[in-house]
C-alpha cells in the first residue's frame, strides 16, 4: 500500500448479526441489550485479525442510543433501563476505555458518530475506538405481551457506575405544538413529504402508489438475497402497493410494506484506529476501509419551519461537502445505501445527491428499513459494516452511506474506500456550512389561523381500526404556514386518500387543541 500520512483514520473491523429468537417463540433465550452490544463488538474486534491486542487497545467506546431511551414518549418502552450502556459494554468486554460514549437520537448518529471519530482519530485524541450499537424491541415488546420476566433491569448491567458522556444533539424532534398533531410520531409526518413530493412530480395518488410499489420492490430483492434480513423476502410491486389486510395503511400513501419496520432484534459494530496503531497492532492492510469524504448537516430544525416538503437543502449540503472531500462524483460509485425508513426519504436522497431513482447500482446495500429492518437508531451501523465488506472485496471501489434523523432533520453521509486517502485527513467543520442553512428564508408560522386556506401537503392517518383523522399543512391568504385537521368523517377521508387534495381550497378555523380545515 502507498504511503498515507500515519494520523489518517480508518475502519479496520465491523460485525453484526440479527438475533430471531423472538420471531421464533423463544423470548426467554433473548441475549439482553448488552449482551448483544458485547456479540457485535466481539464480531468487529475479531474481523480486525488483531486478536486480543487490539481489543486491549480500545480507548473510546461509544454506544448509539436506544430507541426507549430517545426523547419523548416511547408508549410502553421502559426509558433508561440500563444507566450507562457503553460502561456495561466495557464490562462485558473486560477492557477500561477512558471514554464511555452514549449519543443523541437519531438515524443518522451511526455515520454521524463514525465521522467525529474519523476526527478524534486524525487529531490524536483517541486512538482505538470501539463504536456498537444494537435494538431490543421485538424481544422486549414480546415479553411485554406475554407476561415475560426478563430481569433486565435487575442485572448488573443495569447500572455499570457512573453516567456516560453524552454526545450530539440532544434537542427534541418536535415542538409541543406538533405533538398535538403527531407530528412526532415518523408514519404520521413522512407522508407530508410524499404526498409533496408527488405534486411536484404531478403524479396523482392511485398512480403514485403504484410507483411507490415498483420503487421498493427492488430493495426487497436485495433483501431476500440477505440472511441477516429480518424479512428476508422478494415482495413484488403489486404486494406492496396494494392495501390488505397484512398490508394495511398505515399514515396515507403508504401501506406498511412502505415503511421501516422497527420492531427487530439486531446489532452492528464497527472498530476506528489510525494507519500508525493499525500497523502497530498487527492489523492487516487488507483490512483497512478509508472514510474518504464525511458531512453532518441539518434542515430547519421543525417541520413546520421547512422551506417546503419536496426538498432537503441539507442532503443537498451534505453530498456538496463529502462528494468534494473525496474527490469524487455520484457516477463515480459503486455500491450506495440511502436511508429508507419511508420512501419520501429516499427520493429526497436521490434528487439531492444526483442519483437516479432507478439506479441499475442499486439504491441500497442490506435490503433498506422496511425488509432488511429499521433497528431504532443504529440501522446505518449496519449499512456500514456491509459497505466495508463489499468494499474489501472490490478494492478501489467506492460506496456511500447516508443518515436520516428525526423527521428529514439532521443528516449525514460518509464515503467509504480501501484506497488511501491522500495527504492530510481533515473533515470540515459542519457549522462552516450549517449557518447558510439555518438562515434560510422559510413560510411564517401562525398557531391560530382563521379564514381561507389553501392545502400544500396532507395525509390520512390510519391505524388497525382504519381512518382516523386528516393532517393538513396549509397556507393562509397571507401565504403563513398552519396546521390543521379535517373532520374525521369516512367521507372526508375517503375523498383524501382517492382526489387530490394538494392546492385545494378550504375554510381553516382556529382551535383547542387543534384547528379544523374544512373543504370547500
Amino acid at each position: 500500500m502507498a504511503e498515507v500520512d500515519p494520523r489518517t483514520p480508518i475502519l479496520v473491523g465491523g460485525g453484526q448479526f440479527t438475533q430471531r429468537t423472538a420471531r421464533e417463540g423463544k423470548i426467554a433465550e433473548s441475549l439482553s441489550p448488552i449482551a448483544m452490544l458485547a456479540k457485535a463488538a466481539r464480531l468487529a474486534m475479531d474481523d480486525t485479525g488483531a486478536g486480543e491486542v487490539l481489543t486491549r487497545a480500545v480507548d473510546t467506546v461509544a454506544v448509539v442510543r436506544f430507541t426507549a431511551d430517545s426523547p419523548g414518549d416511547q408508549g410502553r418502552l421502559p426509558k433508561r433501563m440500563f444507566r450507562n450502556p457503553p460502561a456495561a459494554l466495557a464490562k462485558q468486554l473486560e477492557i477500561a476505555p477512558r471514554r464511555a460514549l452514549y449519543t443523541a437520537t437519531g438515524g443518522n448518529t451511526p455515520q454521524w458518530l463514525v465521522n467525529r471519530t474519523a476526527e478524534a482519530v486524525a487529531n490524536g485524541d483517541c486512538e482505538v475506538a470501539l463504536l456498537a450499537g444494537a435494538e431490543y424491541i421485538a424481544t422486549l415488546l414480546g415479553a411485554m405481551k406475554q407476561g415475560i420476566d426478563l430481569s433486565w433491569a435487575n442485572s448488573a448491567d443495569a447500572d455499570a457506575g457512573g453516567d456516560p458522556e453524552e454526545i450530539g444533539d440532544q434537542r427534541a424532534g418536535t415542538t409541543e405544538y406538533e405533538r398535538r398533531y403527531g407530528l412526532h410520531f415518523p408514519v404520521n409526518t413522512y407522508p407530508l413529504f410524499e404526498n409533496a413530493i408527488r405534486g411536484q412530480k404531478r403524479r396523482a395518488p392511485d398512480a403514485n402508489l403504484n410507483w411507490l410499489g415498483e420503487f421498493f420492490s427492488p430493495l426487497s430483492k436485495v433483501a431476500s438475497e440477505n440472511p441477516r434480513a429480518w424479512f428476508p423476502t422478494y415482495r413484488s410491486p403489486e404486494e406492496i402497493a396494494t392495501a390488505s389486510e397484512r398490508n394495511r395503511f398505515v399514515g396515507f400513501p403508504y401501506t406498511k410494506y412502505l415503511c421501516a419496520v422497527i420492531e427487530v432484534d439486531m446489532a452492528a459494530a464497527v472498530v476506528m484506529t489510525s494507519v500508525a496503531k493499525a500497523r502497530e497492532l498487527g492489523v492487516p492492510d487488507s483490512k483497512w476501509v478509508f472514510l474518504q469524504g464525511c458531512a453532518d448537516a441539518n434542515d430547519l430544525w421543525h417541520v413546520t419551519e421547512r422551506v417546503n416538503y419536496h426538498s432537503s437543502p441539507a442532503i443537498r449540503a451534505i453530498g456538496k461537502h463529502a462528494f468534494a472531500m473525496a474527490d469524487i462524483r455520484a457516477d463515480d460509485l459503486s455500491y450506495i445505501d440511502l436511508y429508507s425508513c419511508f420512501p419520501s426519504a429516499v427520493q429526497l436522497g436521490c434528487r439531492e445527491l444526483g442519483i437516479a431513482e432507478d439506479d441499475p447500482r442499486g439504491l441500497t446495500v442490506t435490503g433498506g428499513l422496511p425488509y432488511f429492518g429499521g433497528p431504532g437508531n443504529n440501522y446505518v451501523m449496519h449499512s456500514i459494516v456491509t459497505m466495508l465488506e463489499k468494499l474489501r472485496a472490490k478494492p478501489g471501489a467506492f460506496g456511500l452511506c447516508t443518515g436520516n434523523g428525526w423527521y428529514v432533520t439532521k443528516h449525514s453521509a460518509g464515503i467509504y474506500s480501501t484506497k488511501p486517502v491522500q495527504g492530510r485527513w481533515q473533515r470540515e467543520d459542519p457549522k462552516s456550512y450549517q449557518r447558510d442553512l439555518d438562515a434560510m428564508l422559510h413560510p411564517e408560522f401562525i398557531e391560530q389561523p382563521s379564514g381561507r386556506g389553501t392545502v400544500e401537503t396532507y395525509t390520512v392517518v390510519t391505524d388497525r381500526k382504519g381512518k382516523r383523522f386528516g393532517i393538513v399543512l396549509g397556507r393562509d391568504e397571507q401565504n403563513r404556514r398552519f396546521l390543521a385537521n379535517t373532520p374525521d368523517d369516512d367521507a372526508t377521508l375517503d375523498r383524501m386518500m382517492h382526489d387530490e387534495m394538494l392546492g385545494r381550497v378550504g375554510e381553516v378555523v382556529p382551535g383547542t387543541p387543534t384547528n379544523l380545515f374544512r373543504f370547500s
